[in-house]
């Protein structure tokens, strides 16, 4: 029933948004008389708020039309290169003379839409030939199509991997990180030839249990039971994916917004300030993270159930028993391929020794292929995007792309 709830109350909102954006339109214009008055401004800062004050379910646009390459502006892209029910492998093409590494950039499946990476990719054009799996939201997806668990995305990993081609590259952010740990170690235990030559891992949960954050520890205090009661609903009637199960995006928002409440808060307090003074730069970049924000896609309930018992709860991947379709995934199998991991040293999703673990579980892989950094002052989402990301982290992921290509 959470769905249904969560359905009727946003139904119910909408006269209420329209009519804030019909008041926008008349205090927004504070010339005309008689509403020349002084809480004008401020009526228009409230009825904007109001009006925004909604959740999308559609995949934002990347609005990524050029790129900086070298001393000019290249035109980019998108084009389609693969495509399942449940995925979509998006291709940002680049008409240039001199060939970049490909890279497979792993968006994470977590209740917002691979365009939560856009700076990501941005960066990372005007060196590399950039892909990057768009993930389809699950109440979309007719449920004829079948289940979405955590051996599905590996799978989806393993076919975009050979589809790029021998000689790419593979950088997974946050959650993504054990399943593509586990990609490339299967490829390289089948001598697979098209085994990534680096592997990058940013900000994930390969070990949890080292410095478990609120998320772990909310993990692994309640029951499997109880997640699947409390945060599984169902997709209602009037969509593609009506009845299949699933990890509604709505909730997934809220736990993340409570985390963080205050900051959340403050944020819409200077939003409206701005809004009241006139400063418009100020107000719309914090509109425009808040539109990437609040557009939420809901993950098939397999896919939430796995990874939160194997990766959250039983930490299959570093005590050595995690599988794929019944076989064991051993990261040791990993010799030729590269590793960097990054993290945020005040990530307090994904705390600092997490990702490091990989390097431990690629203990086969010679020294002279490992690289770890830690990025002072940034958290979670300041390890992939933002100014610490472009201008310190980003180097060093593009360095250790290059040598390896």
């Amino acid at each position: 029933m959470i769905y249904q709830a969560y359905q009727a109350q946003a139904d119910g909102m909408v006269p209420v948004r329209a009519l804030a954006e019909a008041a926008l339109g008349i205090f927004s214009r504070p010339s005309l008389s008689p509403l020349d008055l002084p809480w004008s401004r401020n009526l228009a800062a409230a009825c904007q708020l109001m009006a925004r004050a909604t959740l999308s379910h559609r995949r934002p646009p990347f609005e990524i039309d050029t790129v900086p390459v070298g001393n000019q502006d290249i035109a980019v892209r998108e084009e389609v290169v693969a495509k399942t029910p449940f995925c979509t492998l998006l291709h940002f093409r680049k008409e240039i003379d001199t060939p970049q590494p490909r890279v497979l950039l792993v968006a994470p499946m977590s209740g917002h839409f691979a365009t939560l990476l856009r700076d990501t990719v941005r960066t990372m054009l005007a060196d590399h030939d950039v892909y990057v799996t768009d993930w389809h939201n699950a109440r979309d997806i007719a449920p004829r199509h079948g289940p979405f668990g955590f051996d599905e995305f590996i799978d989806h990993l393993i076919r975009f991997l050979e589809q790029i081609g021998e000689g790419g590259h593979i950088l997974a952010v946050c959650q993504p990180c054990v399943a593509a740990l586990a990609a490339v170690a299967l490829m390289a235990e089948d001598g697979n030839p098209a085994q990534p030559l680096s592997m990058t891992l940013m900000a994930g949960p390969v070990d949890t249990r080292v410095n478990p954050t609120r998320v772990n520890e909310f993990a692994v205090g309640r029951s499997m039971a109880w997640f699947e009661h409390h945060l599984i609903g169902v997709v209602p009637q009037g969509y593609a994916g009506a009845l299949r199960r699933v990890y509604p995006g709505f909730l997934q928002l809220s736990a993340f917004m409570a985390m963080n409440i205050d900051r959340h808060t403050k944020s819409f307090q200077d939003l409206y300030n701005h809004l009241v003074k006139g400063e418009r730069e100020k107000a719309l970049t914090i509109q425009k993270f808040y539109d990437e924000y609040f557009a939420v896609m809901d993950l098939p309930a397999e896919f939430y159930l796995e990874t939160l018992q194997r990766v959250f709860k039983e930490h299959d991947l570093p005590r050595g028993v995690l599988t794929w379709r019944g076989r064991r995934v051993d990261p040791s199998a990993i010799r030729r391929t590269q590793l960097l991991t990054v993290e945020g040293d005040r990530d307090d999703i994904c705390a600092v020794g997490q990702t490091l673990a990989a390097q431990d579980l690629c203990r086969r892989l010679q020294p002279y292929k490992k690289r770890h950094y830690v990025q002072p002052g940034v958290g979670h989402y300041g390890v992939f995007s933002g100014r610490r990301w472009s201008g310190q982290v980003y180097p060093l992921v593009r360095d250790v792309i290059h040598s390896s290509a």
